[in-house]
């Protein structure tokens, strides 16, 4: 009865000092807490070499197997051809999902991307990404060096650069022009910020996707039958193959 009553009384806590005041420098002062999380990690590391270098100890000189002939070596570590041209996100997309999921996402991730597209079919187009451009055809070289994009477009030079919001000159004679409150000029601006960094993201994940899609695509087609031969390698280093026709019955 004493033995099981003894958890409920109540003990002095014991407490760790902080770290002294002339030694505020040198950082934090490591806790007891910290040492064992250090602890365990340097033993792990430890039993991972360990096993290692057992391992290279009692390896087979004479072992062969047919994935060494599509791999390599490189500053000493051993790493798969094809997996060395994809990013990290989309070899562990390709290594946890299926490629149904994957299309399915990269089809709710494109319709996302015309909804953004669409919204933002006027705005200034963000920095890294391919925007529009409003090509002026003219007949001799002489108009090309004559040409004033202010008086084509009938505006102002200042807003000239513009892709939205660029009015004409009759347009600004007009008294009766309204300009918004700086509030919600700023507010405009915040929105429209948000939606082209969004789209900037989308747009970057869609490759990913489509990475990840084809990849998964073209190794279930490897391991199907049918003659096929290596032919070149694309932008990023993989592998193209090129099956040889057959005639289904």
């Amino acid at each position: 009865m004493v033995s099981s009553l003894r958890k409920f009384a109540p003990r002095r806590e014991h407490k760790e000092r902080g770290q002294l005041a002339k030694r505020k420098h040198l950082g934090q002062l490591e806790k007891h807490k910290d040492y064992v999380l250090r602890a365990q990690d340097y033993k792990e590391k430890q039993r991972v070499l360990k096993r290692l270098r057992e391992r290279a100890a009692t390896r087979n000189p004479d072992e062969f197997y047919f994935n060494m002939e599509r791999s390599q070596v490189k500053d000493g570590v051993h790493v798969e051809d094809r997996r060395t041209a994809l990013s990290a996100e989309v070899q562990r997309l390709m290594d946890t999902q299926d490629v149904t999921y994957v299309k399915m996402q990269r089809d709710i991730n494109r319709n996302k991307i015309e909804k953004l597209q669409s919204e933002l079919h006027l705005a200034d187009t963000p920095q890294g990404l391919k925007g529009p451009r409003h090509t002026v055809f003219v007949d001799t070289e002489e108009d090309v060096r004559k040409f004033q994009a202010a008086e084509h477009f009938n505006t102002l030079p200042e807003f000239v650069g513009r892709k939205h919001n660029r009015p004409k000159l009759e347009t600004l004679d007009q008294d009766d022009i309204s300009r918004p409150a700086t509030s919600v000029l700023k507010r405009a601006m915040k929105v429209r910020e948000e939606r082209l960094r969004e789209l900037k993201d989308r747009l970057e994940r869609e490759e990913q996707l489509r990475l990840a899609e084809s990849e998964m695509r073209l190794r279930h087609a490897l391991k199907e039958k049918g003659d096929k031969k290596k032919v070149g390698r694309d932008r990023l280093g993989l592998a193209i193959y090129k099956w040889k026709a057959e005639r289904k019955k």
